[in-house]
């Protein structure tokens, strides 16, 4: 007989969900959190070939620590409720069992924890900021980070400030949020597939091949699909990369920009992206640039972006004409 294996307390769990029937798994499921499902029904998968005798050892195991838990470690509510509600009566229960048991959670707000990223921001399209950050605040961080991604660029900021000074919630603002989930669960669910491809995703395929390649696709691409086409090389060629130009590259990229464009542009820029444009200039234009900018004061996102984006056009034509170059990009290397 082989030894037993070392089974981990998930392990142990998926052997006795295989054992119990579906109703009873189905039951026990129910009280998990999504990861404790995703983690258990892993197990479950990696524990189908259980001998019986190991099956024999994981109900001993199971026997013996249940015996050692007395009752009343388990969830005392039930027997709470059934107790008084004896000896008070319903009526005069309720107002007892309302100062006794702590507040059960929100079954609206707990859905969340089983929504997918994309799903919680398409929810939170048209909804103010400050319930954006209510509802971020209850997602895990991971999860949140993914959500916060998908807002509109301009409001993020104002999320991420909202949550950061979020504070006590008021009653008010968890009676909205609630609403909010409550409208979107009776709305018709939509089937989830599995997210695969993108813009990103095609920008990415197009910026690991070679120089020549590019070249040749994209073109053909514009005839077939002017707005997919655009939209690729827009993400294909985002501002963080002009940080990556050498002196002489982003010397000429400037040369070709209005001095308005470059201040409202470097306004979302830190300060250590700021001096690596301004150290490619003069210092009597980087102080001008310096100056405007502490003139104009705070700006919105939207000037700021709308900005950027010329930038990265006159930076993509620069590069189209072959004025400049841009550091790697997977076509150096071509021979014709």
């Amino acid at each position: 007989m082989n030894a037993p294996r070392n089974f981990t307390g998930v392990e142990r769990a998926a052997v006795l969900m295989m054992i119990v029937g579906d109703e009873e798994a189905a039951a026990i499921l129910q009280k998990l959190d999504p990861e404790e499902v995703r983690e258990l029904g892993s197990a479950m998968m990696s524990v189908a070939d259980v001998s019986e005798w190991e099956m024999a050892q994981v109900l001993d195991d199971f026997t013996g620590r249940a015996q050692e838990r007395s009752a009343i470690q388990f969830d005392p509510r039930p027997k709470v409720q059934s107790v008084v509600t004896l000896a008070l009566g319903e009526e005069r229960a309720s107002t007892m069992l309302a100062r006794i048991l702590p507040p059960e959670p929100n079954e609206s707000i707990s859905q969340l924890a089983w929504m997918d990223a994309t799903e919680i921001a398409s929810m939170l399209e048209e909804e103010h900021p400050q319930i954006a950050a209510v509802l971020l605040a209850h997602l895990e961080p991971e999860t949140a980070g993914k959500v916060l991604e998908m807002l509109p660029e301009a409001i993020q900021p104002q999320v991420l400030r909202r949550v950061a000074r979020l504070g006590p919630v008021t009653p008010e603002a968890i009676a909205t949020l609630t609403s909010l989930l409550e409208r979107h669960s009776a709305q018709p669910r939509k089937a989830v597939g599995v997210q695969m491809g993108g813009t990103r995703e095609a920008a990415k395929i197009m910026s690991a091949v070679r120089k020549i390649t590019e070249q040749k696709v994209m073109p053909k691409l514009a005839k077939l699909d002017r707005e997919v086409a655009r939209a690729i090389e827009e993400a294909m060629f985002v501002f963080d990369n002009l940080l990556e130009l050498d002196d002489k590259n982003m010397g000429t990229l400037l040369r070709n920009i209005e001095s308005d464009v470059l201040v409202r542009s470097l306004k979302g820029v830190d300060e250590e992206g700021r001096n690596r444009f301004l150290a490619c200039m003069s210092s009597r234009a980087a102080d001008t640039i310096r100056d405007e900018m502490e003139a104009r004061g705070p700006m919105k996102m939207a000037e700021v972006l709308e900005a950027q984006k010329v930038m990265i056009a006159i930076a993509r034509q620069l590069v189209k004409d072959g004025t400049i170059t841009m550091p790697g990009g997977g076509g150096d290397d071509d021979y014709v």
